[in-house]
């Protein structure tokens, strides 16, 4: 049954913004499945938690017959007659050099997104543990919690409907049970598709590493060219980060870490405050060093701009 949340609802990462009228959210856990779901149309939801099911299961009964698909670091062919959820992954963790396992929860998220698009809702988002898939025509806040290097009011990108469909992924080797051979706080990659996304934030996590932030960052942004398809990286780690490609639009979400953390939905954007007007403003201080790999990073000491 689909359920509109309150206005007092937890803030988060993930926020329809500017519409007259609340949408349709649902918040389920199926299996490792941690969703939050956002549209304009109850069937749409309906959807897209069969979506989820049924990937789930027809993905658990491959795993039986493949269990090298679990367990594989690294990138696998899979059959044409394998699931497509399975299809999918694979295809994304190939192009970023992962294993296929990296991308499931992406793919479910993007799947899941086309069932929605297929019954008619305008204002479609799926967050599958915080891998999110959306395609809206309203802008859209994801929220984005950076380390305990950043300030306590973080930050989240704001997406606009002509950037859609889009998908947006975190990895980090600090703050997360998943393996990781690096040393990022976060790694964001925003793409076409949250496959896609999590597969790349997931290498290039991987590859954040050296004598200290600069040097790791500087690592991570060289090795994230090598993978195609993506609109926007952004490294954050002791204090610094670092980014390639075009920054989407900042905002400053009110909250205390846990309400950051939380991953849920509000009502507008009225605990919204953008920081942004250009990129070099994302920090109190200019860049400390450019990037030769094409990003820029920046060292933070005070916080971001208030």
């Amino acid at each position: 049954m689909c359920e509109r949340l309150p206005d007092e609802g937890h803030k988060g990462r993930l926020s329809p913004a500017g519409l007259p009228r609340s949408p349709l959210r649902v918040r389920r856990i199926i299996g490792e499945s941690k969703l939050l779901l956002i549209s304009d149309s109850p069937t749409a939801i309906g959807a897209a938690l069969a979506s989820v099911l049924e990937n789930r299961d027809l993905l658990r009964a491959y795993l039986r017959s493949n269990p090298i698909f679990l367990e594989s670091l690294d990138p696998l062919d899979v059959e044409d007659h394998a699931p497509r959820v399975a299809r999918r992954a694979a295809l994304a963790a190939k192009a970023a050099g992962v294993g296929p396992m990296a991308a499931i929860p992406g793919a479910i998220a993007d799947l899941a997104l086309e069932e929605m698009l297929k019954h008619g809702g305008s204002i479609n988002a799926v967050e599958n543990g915080g891998e999110v898939a959306a395609s809206s025509i309203a802008p859209l806040v994801v929220g984005i919690y950076g380390g305990s290097g950043l300030s306590r009011s973080e930050m989240g990108f704001r997406f606009h409907p002509e950037e859609s469909p889009i998908g947006v992924a975190t990895s980090s080797a600090t703050m997360s049970h998943a393996l990781s051979f690096g040393q990022a706080d976060a790694v964001v990659v925003v793409a076409g598709s949250a496959a896609m996304a999590d597969a790349a934030a997931t290498a290039i996590c991987n590859e954040v590493r050296g004598e200290g932030p600069e040097e790791a960052i500087e690592r991570g942004l060289g090795f994230s060219r090598s993978i195609r398809g993506l609109r926007f990286v952004g490294i954050f780690m002791g204090g610094c980060v670092g980014f390639r490609g075009d920054p989407p639009e900042l905002v400053r979400i009110k909250g205390d870490l846990l309400e950051v953390l939380g991953s849920g939905l509000d009502e507008g954007l009225g605990i919204y405050k953008p920081i942004l007007s250009e990129s070099n403003e994302l920090l109190n201080f200019p860049p400390s060093s450019k990037s030769s790999m094409g990003g820029s990073i920046w060292r933070k000491s005070m916080g971001m701009r208030r």
